[in-house]
């Protein structure tokens, strides 16, 4: 199973999963508000937690469905955060080996711990979030993105491009974000974004709640693969190699030229990475090879 990151469609998977598909098979779920489970609403604040509890409920009817005990799961950024959340309340049973990628299991900088979002960046970089969260509240019941004012849409997008901007790393990367996200004024004034309230609703919770699963690392104790790029700006790479080093069972993989955005960053490597551990043939810390894989499901999606 693949969990995939913030804003991001599962499906955007596809072309790293394809060549494996003769092998495997793949479960693709998207979070509510995003992808094909857009119109799926969350009913709490803490969106981890309520994500966290889907995916218990997805994996469960998974080992039920196909008679296994456990599966292999990859995740990215966010995917990977509600992963450390799964692992806090549900433990590692059913999972058979993790692929973190480019993932801190904490968000906010601690005293004793300074590798959150965006580093020793973070206040600053938060201080746009919020301003943009603050703009935006007002505007909440508003159901189309059309319908707000015209600055507000404009700032919006903005603050999304910096933030997929700041995620990859490859001068290739940020041109094809640049030609993505660039909205000139009269295709902005039509632009229908269906996701931007749920959006806001997540950053809203990324700022407010203190999220740190530090404390479940020592019970992580299956093996684990972090793949690190190693230009991220989101999550310090040293830093991540610190929560490997914390973690029972881990090695990493880190991809020196990719940003944050991995897939994007350096698709080739991401590809190979994700072959390799479909094959069991990434081998961590105990010198103890991985188990079989016994399954990848096929592609599914949260019904509520």
């Amino acid at each position: 199973m693949m969990m995939h990151a913030y804003g991001m469609d599962a499906r955007e998977f596809l072309p790293f999963i394809l060549p494996l598909m003769g092998k495997y098979e793949f479960y693709l779920p998207h979070f509510r508000g995003f992808g094909a489970a857009k119109d799926i609403e969350l009913t709490q604040f803490d969106f981890v937690h309520q994500y966290a509890e889907d995916i218990d409920t997805v994996i469960e009817h998974i080992c039920l469905r196909r008679h296994v005990e456990s599966l292999p799961v990859a995740a990215i950024s966010m995917g990977a955060l509600v992963m450390w959340s799964y692992f806090e309340r549900f433990g590692t049973a059913r999972v058979s080996r993790y692929l973190n990628i480019d993932q801190s299991p904490v968000i906010h900088n601690q005293p004793d711990w300074q590798g959150g979002l965006f580093g020793d960046r973070q206040k600053e970089r938060f201080a746009v979030f919020q301003e943009i969260v603050d703009r935006t509240l007002p505007y909440a019941h508003v159901e189309h993105f059309t319908h707000l004012p015209f600055s507000l849409k404009r700032h919006v997008t903005d603050v999304e491009r910096l933030f997929s901007l700041l995620s990859v790393s490859r001068p290739r990367s940020k041109a094809v974000v640049q030609a993505l996200t660039h909205q000139n004024d009269h295709k902005l004034a039509f632009y229908n974004h269906q996701t931007w309230q749920h959006k806001m609703r997540c950053l809203q919770a990324y700022l407010a709640i203190p999220y740190d699963f530090r404390a479940v690392i020592e019970n992580v104790t299956i093996p684990v693969v972090s793949l690190i790029g190693g230009q991220s700006k989101l999550y310090d790479p040293n830093w991540q190699q610190e929560i490997t080093c914390m973690l029972p069972n881990a090695r990493d993989v880190i991809l020196p030229r990719s940003g944050h955005a991995v897939p994007m960053d350096e698709p080739i490597g991401f590809h190979k990475v994700l072959k390799k551990f479909c094959e069991n043939d990434l081998r961590v810390a105990t010198k103890k090879r991985l188990s079989k894989v016994a399954f990848l499901g096929d592609a599914a999606k949260f019904k509520s």
